[in-house]
């Protein structure tokens, strides 16, 4: 369900998108070179990848839904235990509202390289509450637990970069070379153009 909606997303919005993705790849070619700035690409496909990543997710967060009733939810956990455990509607809303924010906190982690957890707690808190209030006046609702949720999913970003941050530095020098990640992140590409083309029905496999 969560996957489908998410299919759905980048389908709707691929032409925008393909756009957008050329003409910041295009801009950020010709800066690296007019500034003769070293082009490590495994480093600048992270960044593209986490401006697509948000895009969509705003995209997402934004959508109208036919069934939406608008209104809202100031108390805490009234939602959340509203559902079955383990259930459908369960990985929908609140597995997927945590999941969705796991990317960004990782985000946050990379870009602002913060000391403590704070920063990306506060960053998750104004950016989901931004969020909330817009679906209020686009249709949707306001609800503080989903706030809640992508406060955990953020923190859960956080600690994925730190724990993986960690790793990396303890790793033997061979395998913290650019290179290694540069061929990674190729066949990133490859995989996911493929399995775009797919999507859209471009690839007959």
């Amino acid at each position: 369900m969560i996957w489908n909606t998410i299919k759905g997303v980048i389908l709707d919005n691929w032409p925008i998108l393909t756009i957008f993705l050329v003409t910041m790849c295009t801009m950020r070619f010709f800066y690296l070179k007019n500034h003769r700035e070293k082009i490590c690409f495994y480093k600048e496909f992270l960044s593209i990848l986490g401006i697509i990543y948000i895009f969509l997710l705003f995209q997402l967060l934004t959508k109208v839904e036919l069934n939406s009733g608008g209104g809202y939810n100031l108390i805490p956990f009234t939602e959340i235990l509203r559902y079955e455990f383990g259930s459908k509607l369960f990985i929908y809303n609140v597995i997927g509202n945590i999941c969705v924010f796991i990317p960004f906190g990782f985000i946050v982690a990379e870009y602002i390289k913060p000391k403590t957890i704070m920063a990306p707690l506060l960053i998750s808190l104004i950016v989901s509450s931004t969020v909330e209030f817009v679906q209020l006046n686009i249709g949707r609702s306001f609800d503080v637990d989903d706030i809640l949720l992508n406060i955990i999913g953020c923190v859960g970003g956080y600690l994925i970069y730190i724990g993986l941050s960690a790793i990396r530095n303890h790793l033997p020098k061979a395998f913290q070379r650019d290179g290694l990640y540069n061929a990674i992140c190729l066949l990133l590409i490859v995989l996911v153009l493929f399995y775009v083309l797919k999507m859209m029905g471009v690839l007959k496999v």
